[in-house]
């Protein structure tokens, strides 16, 4: 396909990086760049330097002075998170596409002349390009193939939500989108989301590996920091999003499974126990708004038994019930399989199952794939067909841990 036609020399791609104390890891990213197949006179690069104090300012600025890449360097003091160093970055972006890469990784030598190319002919608005871990995981279900136009709500992609993918920046200007700077955590997930939902498609780009999303040794990274109040924030914000865009029924029932089992739902894990009573309290008070508000009896039949029992104790205020669940979990018990009911229907006996009217038997009622002692249990199959919801979630399960990748953030 030829290449689009440009207006006024403007690149065909800004690659806007925000860095702080990158080193060495930034010097590969740089390389990776420059290295791209699309050429030096197709992008562009938007360095910021978000107040380090390991010499990545000054790589950068030798980086600028010596690449055929036209490069803008901006030096500041220190923002305290990614969103700043982004904003200021994408201020400053003339490309058609912009491209958020972390200093910490760095591209496959194809990547932009692909994902540029996949935009071009599909007219898409988001193109994710394959991203493989390097020293940890990394999203996995998204990458089965190549798609021009993947569809938000039958496909994973809803499921991996970081800043690291080709956004055309028409859409990002014209929805005068940036990143929240108040969020300290999932201010990519919620940019992301919103570039999903509002814009036109989303391709995906699976047959070559595009980035390449490093572990850094001296574990310096943000998903491995912050208080769990940063968590609700950042539920709070996607839950916010996803209710302001989509009206309710099954389509925005398939999108809330992301916050309430991703964001929400590991803040009332088996490590709950172990913490102390006043923070089991403040979390069961950060949850019940979101409960509240969004939660819905739909969407708790997409969801696994012990995943939806949890979030019904929530719903409930019932502490008590729920740390029996945990404390079942945490113990790798597993739970008796019951067929109860006319027509029969399969249960899973978690705690109080037959005993509590806050959950009652449908609560316990399998009604996705679950994996239960090595055996897979499925619904009866006179079972009432799916709604969409449940097809769609019932569909990604398997992948849907493998699936997400958690927000990364700034190290600060």
């Amino acid at each position: 396909m030829a290449d689009m036609p440009r207006k006024n020399d403007e690149p065909d791609v800004s690659v806007i990086i925000g860095a702080y104390d990158a080193m060495p890891y930034l010097a590969r990213c740089l390389e990776s760049v420059e290295a791209q197949t699309i050429g030096a006179d197709r992008m562009e690069i938007v360095a910021i330097d978000d107040g380090s104090t390991d010499g990545t300012g000054a790589c950068l600025e030798e980086f600028a002075a010596r690449t055929a890449i036209p490069m803008r360097v901006v030096r500041q003091v220190n923002s305290g998170g990614p969103s700043g160093p982004r904003n200021r970055g994408l201020s400053l972006a003339r490309g058609r596409y912009v491209f958020f890469l972390d200093a910490d990784d760095y591209f496959g030598e194809e990547a932009l002349e692909r994902m540029v190319a996949m935009g071009d002919r599909a007219g898409t608005d988001v193109v994710l390009g394959k991203i493989v871990g390097v020293n940890r995981g990394a999203a996995k279900s998204m990458w089965k193939e190549t798609v021009e136009r993947a569809d938000l709500y039958s496909s994973n992609v809803k499921f991996t939500l970081s800043a690291q993918k080709l956004f055309r920046r028409d859409l990002l200007v014209r929805l005068g989108m940036t990143f929240d700077e108040k969020l300290k955590t999932g201010e990519d997930a919620l940019f992301t989301m919103e570039a999903y939902i509002r814009g036109n498609g989303i391709s995906v780009v699976a047959d070559y590996t595009c980035y390449y999303l490093v572990g850094r040794e001296d574990r310096n990274q943000m998903t491995k920091k912050g208080s769990y109040e940063r968590r609700f924030d950042s539920a709070r914000a996607l839950m916010g999003l996803i209710a302001q865009h989509v009206p309710p029924g099954p389509r925005r029932d398939v999108l809330m499974v992301r916050p309430f089992v991703i964001t929400l739902l590991p803040q009332f894990g088996p490590g709950l126990l172990k913490q102390k009573p006043e923070v089991r309290e403040w979390k069961m008070a950060l949850a019940a708004p979101l409960m509240k508000t969004y939660w819905t009896p739909e969407l708790g039949r997409n969801l696994k038994v012990n995943e939806r029992l949890r979030l019904m104790c929530l719903a409930e205020g019932r502490l008590d019930l729920l740390l029996d669940i945990v404390a079942f979990l945490r113990a790798k018990e597993e739970p008796e399989l019951v067929r109860r009911g006319n027509p029969p229907r399969l249960h899973l006996a978690y705690p109080h199952f037959g005993e509590s009217s806050v959950l009652p038997d449908r609560a316990y009622e399998v009604t996705i794939t679950e994996w239960v002692g090595g055996r897979r249990i499925e619904p009866p199959r006179d079972q009432p067909r799916l709604s969409l919801a449940r097809r769609v979630v019932r569909k990604a399960r398997r992948a849907l841990l493998g699936a997400v990748r958690a927000p990364r953030g700034h190290r600060v």
